[in-house]
């Protein structure tokens, strides 16, 4: 496994140095239980993002918010 730098204000990496005491574990698996935590959250996006229709869709509705191109009511909208 490859290792990285991450930079933290002094006084988090404190909290973190406690926390870690207090719960036996280091701070290195700390660390991967965040990012693992991270990338769980941000899977249906990565998902999305890999469908290219899906990212047009995504562009266009962007645009159309910048025109500021009328929407429909959700009165109009398909169930």
């Amino acid at each position: 496994m490859e290792t990285t730098t991450v930079r933290i204000a002094k006084e988090k990496r404190d909290i973190l140095k406690i926390i870690a005491s207090v719960e036996r574990r280091e701070m290195k698996d700390i660390f991967a239980e965040l990012v693992d935590d991270y990338i769980l959250r941000h899977q249906e996006t990565l998902e999305l993002l890999a469908r290219p229709d899906w990212v047009q869709a995504i562009k266009q509705g962007k645009q159309e918010v910048a025109d500021r191109v009328k929407g429909k009511s959700l009165d109009e909208l398909d169930d």
